[in-house]
């Protein structure tokens, strides 16, 4: 994401005082090859405008939602063990999220939860 937190502590910290803009382009880069893919789906973590006028830092708001789905794509790359399969899970739509893609059921916290339990459920062999 850009920031360097060595513990939760500093990672709520770095959330609370608002994450770089480029946490969340970094972030979707994971996620989305292209560029086009990237805008259009930061635009629905900010609005577009709301997003153009920052200087330099999210919201808060913005910042937790940023590191949600960073946390999300960090866990899918590690439980995974590969990019690319990650990637697809993350934007392949599933029926466990109503038809929704992982990384959009992820945009709220309890979709996010849902993406992580079904991650640990693959990963640790258990009934998904």
């Amino acid at each position: 994401m850009g920031i360097e937190a060595r513990s939760l502590l500093e990672l709520d910290e770095a959330v609370t005082h608002g994450l770089p803009k480029t946490a969340l382009r970094s972030t979707l880069k994971h996620v989305f090859p292209e560029a086009a893919e990237q805008v259009k789906f930061l635009y629905r973590v900010v609005p577009e405008a709301t997003y153009k006028r920052r200087q330099g830092r999210l919201s808060p708001a913005e910042s937790e939602r940023t590191e949600r789905l960073a946390r999300v794509v960090a866990t899918a790359e590690y439980m995974l063990e590969d990019n690319a399969v990650a990637r697809e899970f993350l934007t392949t739509p599933h029926w466990k999220f109503g038809g929704k893609s992982p990384i959009e059921a992820a945009l709220s916290e309890l979709g996010a939860r849902h993406v992580e339990e079904l991650l640990f459920g693959i990963a640790f062999g258990l009934p998904v």
